[in-house]
């Protein structure tokens, strides 16, 4: 075989062996790999139909103080899942909405300061995170803050591509919930209002 034809097959086939490395590689993300993504039966795009139903707890139960930030619960509730507040995929329940309306994490002294958010709540409207982080990020024009309590449960965040949804909150006045869709995990938003 000619010298030249055996440099051009053993570049074609480097070139080719590049490719399919680099290919599989942008799999592994858009699968939630290497980039922190979803785990089996939570998030990898999956949009709940709708948001947590009101939790169930006593009438008269005490109100929850609120301890250090450091006493985070945990919410992996099986092998895999994350240790965040989520949503599982099968069912759409909801992971760690149980904390009912007497929550001191959640108390607001002035609920829906800025108004209430009108750009569209549930599963027909997802948005794509437009940049900021959890003291304050927005999309569409429409500006949000993390619950102080809820800001370690959102580390994994991409605040400039997520996709999120949000619900109402129907425990925690002045609350809304922001689901991400890729992770599969949510927090607690207050709205800032718009541009």
């Amino acid at each position: 075989m000619d010298v030249g034809k055996l440099r051009w097959m053993k570049k074609a086939l480097g070139f080719l062996s590049l490719a399919m490395l680099l290919s599989l590689s942008g799999l592994a993300q858009e699968k939630g790999g290497a980039r922190g993504g979803a785990v089996r039966g939570v998030g990898g795009g999956h949009i709940p139909a709708r948001g947590p139903a009101p939790a169930r707890v006593q009438q008269n139960a005490p109100q929850r103080n609120a301890p250090a930030a450091a006493e985070h619960q945990s919410f992996a509730d099986k092998a895999g899942h994350p240790e965040a507040p989520h949503v599982h995929a099968s069912g759409d329940k909801w992971i760690g909405h149980d904390s009912g309306p007497n929550d001191a994490h959640y108390h607001v002294d002035h609920p829906f300061e800025h108004g209430h958010f009108t750009g569209g709540i549930g599963k027909g409207h997802v948005w794509r995170l437009a940049g900021g982080g959890p003291s304050r990020f927005w999309f569409g024009g429409f500006y949000f803050s993390v619950a102080p309590y809820d800001i370690g449960y959102c580390d994994g965040w991409l605040w400039d591509s997520d996709q999120i949804v949000i619900y109402d909150d129907p425990d925690h006045v002045g609350w809304y919930l922001a689901y991400n869709a890729r992770l599969g995990t949510y927090v607690h938003v207050e709205y800032l209002g718009n541009n």
